[in-house]
């Protein structure tokens, strides 16, 4: 992924209302594969 892919992944986060923190996990995740910042169900809008 380069660098206007990624700033257009974020762009598209937060325009769908998510916190910086769960941007950061999630693209953390996708980078690492670690489990500990897969994302989880989203049962009230915000984790």
């Amino acid at each position: 992924m380069n660098m206007q892919e990624s700033a257009r992944l974020i762009l598209g986060l937060r325009a769908a209302g998510w916190s910086e923190k769960k941007i950061n996990d999630f693209i953390l995740f996708i980078e690492s594969g670690e489990e500990q910042y897969k994302p989880g169900k989203d049962t009230d809008g915000e984790e």
